[in-house]
């Protein structure tokens, strides 16, 4: 290499590295600028923040439960055993099953519409710029208005219990998945569809054998990532009155039985976690197959 080259690579290299240093510094500067601004303006007080603090200890300490070793493991009508803070566990089992059940039927529900929507919500698979337009525009209002408000409306219009929250979290789910899944169709290899469209076939053939064969992985991985949203949505829910364990929580929230607010925590922690492992060890294996 001549040394005129090597020069101008050098030069180049240090062009880079300065534009490079700018653009970190310039946001750096804004990241610091926005934290300030937005402090003031929802005014974070860090006396506030300091007292506070050990209100929210006394809280958890008041809601914990008196466990004592010598009658951990007796029966129901002992204080101080596990079974007496877990008197009600039917209640909140069959409880947890109904915020499961929620959660499952609105993420098949809203990711099979949204799935359909998603063909028309990807500019290289909708039909024409309208479709597409109104689509998206769909979607965005789908994703766009909370679960919780919905979960208001729906409870408002009929009545208490689980419905609500199903159809409030089906809604979103159409929105958050229907986006997602028409990303994906645009990043898709277009050449399996073109080659079908070359022999004769129509678009619902190029869909269904160009296009989701090569998607479906991903799909599947961000239909039990909402699964997982879900469930904890499910529990947000139930303190507006659509139904599920929230309902219970709220409820005994609101009547300071301390210990049962504990009980009932830790059962929704245990269950989100355990979903989240299982879903986790099921996208890897399937992006893993794929």
């Amino acid at each position: 290499m001549s040394e005129s080259l090597i020069k101008n690579h050098n030069e180049r290299l240090k062009v880079l590295i300065r534009k490079r240093r700018f653009w970190n510094i310039f946001l750096s500067i804004g990241i610091l600028l926005g934290l300030i601004f937005s402090s003031k303006i929802i005014d974070i007080n860090a006396s506030r923040l300091l007292s506070g603090l050990p209100r929210l200890g006394d809280y958890v300490a008041q809601i914990l439960p008196s466990l004592e070793t010598n009658s951990l493991f007796l029966d129901s009508k002992t204080e101080g055993s596990i079974s007496y803070w877990y008197f009600n566990l039917p209640k909140y089992l069959h409880l947890l099953f109904e915020t499961f059940n929620m959660a499952l039927v609105a993420t098949i529900i809203g990711s099979l519409i949204a799935l359909f929507l998603s063909f028309f919500a990807a500019k290289n698979t909708a039909p024409n710029s309208l479709i597409y337009f109104i689509t998206r525009r769909t979607l965005e209002f789908f994703r766009g208005v909370p679960e919780i408000i919905f979960a208001i409306l729906f409870v408002w219009a009929l009545g208490i219990g689980p419905i609500a929250g199903i159809i409030a979290m089906m809604l979103h789910t159409t929105g958050s998945l229907g986006k997602l899944f028409s990303e994906v169709h645009e990043n898709s290899d277009v050449r399996p569809r073109e080659a079908l469209k070359a022999s004769g076939g129509n678009w619902f053939s190029e869909m269904k054998f160009g296009l989701l064969p090569q998607v479906l992985p991903n799909l599947i991985s961000y239909i039990l990532l909402r699964f997982e949203i879900n469930i904890r949505a499910s529990t947000i829910l139930g303190f507006v009155g659509a139904g599920g364990i929230g309902q219970e929580l709220y409820l005994v929230i609101n009547f300071n039985y301390y210990e049962e607010v504990s009980a009932i925590i830790f059962l929704i922690i245990l269950t989100v976690i355990s979903i989240d492992i299982l879903s986790g060890y099921l996208r890897k294996n399937i992006i893993e197959a794929e």
